[in-house]
């Protein structure tokens, strides 16, 4: 770093970007230019910078504002620039700016090029209130109550980390020239981009070896190789940007060229996109003709059309979402599944029904860690019953290794962050740890905790993005809460308060409106039209994670037991409310969840004390799962709304599971409706009680009067006061035939029995502990006949 100088001109920015330029260039790296001071001198030291890089057109700028002559990008549209690269990328920090659009933008300058970043003065940048802190400022908490923590830790980064130069636009002068000491050594680093070797009994043609920018890249499709063979699994992990969609798109042309229906999945197509176009520039070079249909992104060979007499079949590449594409598994011969770590477990396991399937996913990023891939589906894939072969790829594409604008977004937002390792809490218990208030003042003092606590809230998460850090330092209405073992984090839960809303935020969410920030009481009053959810004040678990070394050790249960006695003695954000001076009563009166819905989840949170309130209509169109609501009551004020929901949940639950839900996983409602902190009351008439006993124990029939049915079935499967009565396959006969109403053809054939017959048999005998147990008088004269 060299001392400040005095009065940069333009001349001197010039100067100083074409010496960051030249090293860039030099060592096939990037350098951060940062312009800090008012915005409009910015804007002019950008152009100087401009020139004095020599980049010419290749230039894009990231901005709210308009009228200039480059290529101008919105921060809304920044995800556009992914899978591209330019010499230079202006990112102007004075608006629109978040963590993620950083993230993004870090992967898009080329080796040798500069990534540009405007900003206010660095010493007042954060104090200073963004659009991005007004989404953070959720009812009933204001603007001036989110802080500035992170861009206060991004300044410390950029005013520390090897390789950023930072200039001082009002004040004229350059605090950092962006020297790095062993510059001169960095030159001279050999770019592992040569000399790709092909394998001798190669089975891809050898134009995909040629197309391959790195040694690594190769090694990686000649794995993928090993998708022509029968019960194949393939593991390609890497960082960004080096070249893992890549090595799918080349392998998927190769297998769709050989006459493979190769499935592709991602979290979105953005995620696939490079692996589509590194596929048509194949198909190009190997002369096979193509239809490519662009809106439904599908690639489909013409063997008729083409050249190439390699070509077998019809061929093709296709993009499906990753809930639909479960559903497409059976029909396709190969199965590419990108960014899995982004994926939940449920829809990772769906992949292993196919024959042949790869996983590439992202070990260090803001789209899912591959360290939760590697913790939550491993085991899964271990035991499946592929060959598992497993690559890594280490060498960046697009600029050399130990790019100081690589590591720079890995240290300011975390990309890298990891739990303690594993032999420093073996030996954890829920007698040995200490619960522990993780202040964001606290953990912005102590890198160490803030890395371990965040590592575990990105594996407790299949999508955990930079912008979360910054919800994690600033937002007002969010507090995290940890178990620590010898000074490490063993378990960690972030906190969201909602509620206690006015009651002109409780109209308009009523009438429609998104109110941010107040998930449960938007989903009681928006989908289940309870205007006065929002009137009780509660905490929402967001997330919830335990090291994966020592789970199952009952940690989980003692934090949610530690957090539901300091709520129940109060709000830990009263002091944050009382600066906002609305009007604020200390109690809390709940403790809710809402997540993605399995058997397993629903069960631990029910035995935490948790009732369901909600099953969503709706699958999430990533995880495939329907997402459930459960609250915890901690006052009068919040029993009479857990009342009223488990009521109405009870009064409308049938209807829906034989509509919109009759294809939820029993094993999901059987969980959910046991969690249910209430009963089903249960009245029919003389009527009804001899058809259920005739139905039960003699020749009368389920259809005649399937109502009376369902009411009995619910009766026997909400709350957990039956839990012993049935077992588990009369419970799921239950749900599936007499709740979802599936025909008994498809029932018999899902849970296995002989056939419609024996299904229907079964489900008289299911019924007659139920009977037993509720029945009236009537219904007990009546059995008698058939004993």
């Amino acid at each position: 770093m060299s001392d400040p100088s005095p009065a940069p001109t333009g001349p001197t920015v010039r100067a100083l970007a074409a010496d960051l330029a030249r090293a860039a260039t030099a060592t096939d790296q990037r350098r951060l230019l940062v312009l800090s001071g008012a915005r409009d001198a910015g804007w002019d030291a950008v152009f100087d910078a401009v020139d004095g890089a020599g980049v010419d057109d290749d230039v894009t700028l990231v901005t709210t504002r308009e009228g200039f002559r480059f290529e101008r990008v919105s921060p809304p549209r920044a995800d556009s620039l992914l899978g591209t690269t330019r010499r230079m990328v202006v990112c102007d920090g004075h608006e629109g700016f978040s963590p993620n659009l950083l993230g993004r933008l870090s992967g898009v300058v080329d080796g040798g090029g500069l990534l540009v970043l405007l900003t206010p003065p660095l010493d007042d940048w954060s104090d200073r209130r963004t659009d991005f802190d007004e989404r953070l400022a959720v009812p009933p908490f204001s603007v001036e109550t989110v802080t500035g923590r992170f861009r206060r830790r991004l300044v410390d980064v950029l005013r520390t980390h090897p390789g950023v130069a930072v200039v001082d636009v009002d004040g004229g002068t350059i605090q950092r020239d962006g020297t790095i000491d062993d510059e001169a050594d960095l030159a001279d680093v050999d770019r592992p981009t040569a000399s790709v070797s092909i394998p001798d009994d190669a089975l891809f043609p050898r134009a995909a070896y040629e197309a391959c920018l790195t040694r690594d890249q190769a090694r990686a499709v000649a794995a993928l190789e090993r998708l022509h063979g029968e019960s194949e699994a393939v593991v390609v992990e890497a960082d960004r940007g080096r070249g893992k969609s890549s090595a799918a798109g080349i392998a998927a042309a190769c297998l769709a060229r050989d006459g493979r229906d190769v499935l592709v999945t991602a979290p979105r197509y953005r995620n696939a996109r490079e692996g589509f176009v590194r596929a048509l520039a194949l198909f190009e070079t190997l002369g096979v003709a193509v239809d490519h249909d662009e809106a439904d992104h599908v690639i489909t060979v013409d063997s008729d059309a083409t050249d190439d007499a390699d070509v077998d079949g019809d061929g093709r590449i296709r993009f499906l979402r990753p809930a639909a594409a479960t559903n497409a598994v059976d029909e396709a011969d190969v199965v590419l599944v990108d960014e899995a770590a982004a994926l939940p477990v449920r829809v990772l396991t769906a992949f292993l029904d196919a024959s042949r399937v790869a996983f590439f996913t992202t070990v260090h990023g803001y789209e899912g860690a591959g360290r939760g891939f590697t913790v939550r589906f491993r085991d899964h894939l271990d035991v499946s019953s592929h060959a598992v072969t497993d690559v890594r790829l280490d060498d960046p594409i697009r600029y050399a290794r130990g790019d100081p604008v690589e590591s720079l977004a890995f240290r300011a937002l975390l990309l890298d962050a990891r739990p303690p390792v594993e032999q420093l809490v073996a030996d954890a218990t829920p007698d040995t740890v200490a619960y522990d208030t993780l202040t964001p003042e606290a953990l912005l003092a102590d890198e160490h905790t803030l890395r371990e606590a965040f590592g575990l809230l990105v594996l407790a998460h299949y999508r955990t993005e930079p912008n979360d850090l910054a919800r994690v330092l600033d937002a007002p209405n969010l507090t995290l809460r940890a178990l620590v073992h010898e000074g490490h984090v063993v378990s960690v839960a972030l906190l969201a308060r909602e509620g206690g809303l006015d009651a002109d935020t409780r109209a308009r969410m009523y009438g429609g409106a998104r109110v941010r920030g107040n998930m449960l009481p938007d989903v009681l009053t928006s989908q289940l039209r309870d205007e006065d959810a929002g009137v009780p004040v509660g905490y929402r678990v967001m997330r919830i994670a335990t090291h994966h070394t020592v789970r199952s050790r009952g940690l989980g249960s003692r934090l949610l037991d530690e957090i539901r006695s300091e709520l129940q003695a109060g709000d830990p954000l009263a002091d944050r409310l009382a600066a906002e001076s609305v009007g604020h009563e200390p109690a809390v009166d709940w403790l809710g969840v809402g997540y993605g819905a399995t058997p397993a989840l629903v069960s631990f949170w029910h035995e935490n004390g948790f009732s369901t309130l909600y099953l969503s209509t709706s699958r999430n169109e990533t995880s495939g799962e329907h997402s459930v609501v459960m609250l915890e009551a901690l006052s009068s004020a919040g029993e009479a709304l857990r009342d009223r929901h488990t009521r109405w949940f009870c009064d409308q639950v049938a209807g829906v599971l034989s509509d919109p839900l009759r294809d939820v996983d029993p094993d999901v409602v059987r969980a959910s409706l046991r969690a249910v902190d209430a009963s089903v009351p249960l009245s029919l008439t003389d009527r009804e009680w001899r058809l259920a006993v005739d139905a039960s124990f003699g020749p009368g029939l389920y259809s005649a009067h399937p109502s009376v049915f369902r009411r009995l079935a619910l009766r026997a499967l909400v709350g957990s006061r039956h839990e012993e009565l049935l077992t588990p396959a009369q419970e799921r006969l239950l749900v599936r035939k007499v709740l979802q109403a599936h025909p008994w053809p498809a029932v018999a054939d899902e849970l296995d029995y002989v056939s419609p017959s024996e299904c229907m048999r079964s489900l008289g005998r299911a019924y007659q502990p139920i009977v037993e147990h509720e029945e009236s008088a009537v219904a007990a004269s009546h059995r008698r006949r058939y004993e």
